[in-house]
């Protein structure tokens, strides 16, 4: 049948007359239907794949051992004995390499998949992105401790040729301890901030688990990330919830502690050498800690974190004070007199109650008043006495 050549004649289809108009419409919606069963057919293929995952045995994780020359393989399962197995032919072969972790079938007797490296994320997570804005003018009063610091982990992380040329192993860690909230972390921070190397930082209390191995599996994780980063730099606060005297008897949870320190101790002094890794350990215990961490080979140097003196004191009030207004008044210098026995941290929460003192009375600025009512208060706490000034501009510490 010919088919006028006018447009919008009418055309017979199958003894149906249809206009232009309606052939077009007819067309977009069988091309809408076609996009409609193409989306259908591809949730149709995702849930079977879903229902295939959920109907197939388990798979075990297990590392590979060592590649036999018939090309079997042995593998130390999860579970805990080692096996010898099949190797998939769907498996690259030049993936299989001792230590890689591989996924056998239920049965124990086939490798069928090469796993990528899984880090734990709790681990991952210890890593320090964002550095510190801390940098070693932002520490007052311990500059020997910084030097000595600078030169068991700077060092040996910027120049390592020194070492290499002058045939000496550089050392590995340095523990700083002290009392409280003299700046032992905000050296650490420090480091952090001015060295360019990875910075990992451990909490002790992080590294106890309930379950057993698990708090030496971390340590183990710890160093790995430590020496994949390298040049990098791990800190380990308040390292005595780990590293105690050990006891002969005691409960479970102390064996697990106990542990965690024997990993820890393998890490610092063991076959795999910590090269491009530094080890910084804090406490305010010293007393209590094992003597195997203490002795050389794994914490080199043992730095005292002492209390600021009148000199301290001085520069930590310079530090804490630089982008404050105050009144003319203010005798940095006095205040160092006044405050002594007081530690870094003290010195920095008497600056901010002195700026709290000045928002009171509804100033811009901070007065020598607002700092002497701060040191009032804050020493007075801190000591469980009460702080009275002596007549002409001397004060003392007197209990009640």
């Amino acid at each position: 049948m010919s088919i006028p050549s006018d447009e919008r004649t009418p055309r017979t289809y199958d003894d149906a007359q249809y206009s232009i108009d309606e052939i077009e419409e007819l067309k977009r919606k069988l091309t809408k239907l076609q996009k409609e069963n193409k989306r259908l057919r591809a949730e149709v293929e995702y849930w079977k794949t879903e229902i295939n995952k959920m109907t197939s045995p388990p798979l075990v994780e297990a590392t590979l051992l060592d590649v036999l020359p018939d090309g079997r393989a042995i593998v130390k399962s999860s579970a805990g004995p080692s096996l010898i197995v099949e190797v998939s032919g769907k498996v690259p072969k030049d993936l299989l390499r001792p230590g890689v972790s591989v996924a056998i079938n239920q049965r124990g007797n086939l490798i069928v998949e090469v796993l990528s490296n899984i880090e734990d994320p709790n681990v991952k997570a210890m890593e320090v992105v964002e550095r510190p804005k801390t940098r070693y003018s932002d520490v007052g009063g311990l500059k020997e401790q910084l030097r000595e610091v600078r030169e068991v982990v700077e060092l040996p992380l910027k120049n390592p040729e020194l070492f290499e040329e002058l045939g000496v192993e550089p050392l590995k860690g340095v523990l700083l301890y002290g009392p409280p909230g003299c700046g032992k972390t905000l050296i650490a921070k420090a480091v952090a901030g001015e060295v360019g190397a990875t910075f990992i930082r451990v909490v002790g209390s992080e590294l106890i688990n309930k379950f057993i191995g698990e708090g030496a599996r971390i340590v183990r994780e710890v160093f790995n990330l430590a020496r994949k980063k390298a040049p990098s730099i791990v800190f380990i606060d308040e390292i005595d919830a780990i590293a105690a005297k050990r006891i002969e008897l005691g409960t479970s949870g102390e064996r697990e502690v106990q542990r965690t320190l024997m990993q820890l101790l393998a890490e610092l002094d063991g076959f795999n050498p910590l090269k491009g890794v530094a080890v910084i350990g804090a406490t305010n215990r010293l007393d209590i800690l094992d003597p195997a961490i203490l002795r050389p080979g794994r914490f080199d140097r043992i730095v005292y974190v002492p209390p600021p003196d009148k000199k301290g004191r001085y520069e930590i009030f310079l530090i804490h004070t630089r982008k404050m207004k105050m009144s003319p008044d203010v005798d940095l210098e006095r205040l160092a007199e006044l405050t002594e026995g007081a530690t870094g941290a003290d010195i920095k929460a008497i600056v901010t109650e002195a700026g709290y003192y000045a928002i009171r009375a509804g100033r811009n600025y901070v007065t020598m008043d607002d700092f002497m009512k701060a040191i009032d208060k804050v020493m007075s706490k801190r000591l469980g006495t009460t702080y009275r000034q002596a007549p002409k501009k001397e004060h003392s510490l007197n209990t009640i």
